[in-house]
């Protein structure tokens, strides 16, 4: 069981990035959510696509600035984030939850498999 996060760099202010998770195993049967942890922070909820409908959920921190979609053909869940503010900047993780509201909730420690990130640094 793997989750594989890519697509962090460096970006301006105001520009964009794409992150992508790519998983092992089929992602159909998963709700998934993105985490963030900037150095010296606790872990912060980011944004939550369910397994169901593909409902969507965001923290107000990034509503309307972030994306997240999925290609369950592709095993692969997307964070497109846009109008970056240098406080965006910090370790970005995937994490899968085959059953609950942890993950449209933002509670990271009911996620069962998690990724080793990818560094987001946003220059102002």
């Amino acid at each position: 069981v793997q989750l594989v996060e890519s697509g962090g760099g460096l970006a301006q202010a105001g520009g964009s990035l794409r992150l992508s998770c790519t998983a092992s195993f089929s992602l159909d049967d998963y709700n998934i959510g993105w985490f963030r942890q900037a150095p010296g922070k606790q872990r912060e909820w980011v944004s939550c696509i369910t397994k169901k409908d593909d409902n969507t959920y965001y923290p107000r921190s990034v509503r309307g600035r972030f994306t997240i979609s999925r290609d369950n053909a592709k095993n692969t869940v997307y964070l497109q984030m846009n109008r970056l503010r240098s406080e965006d900047t910090a370790l970005y993780y995937c994490a899968a939850e085959s059953w609950g509201k942890s993950c449209e909730t933002g509670d990271y420690f009911g996620m069962d498999y998690w990724g080793e990130g990818t560094l987001v640094t946003v220059s102002s």
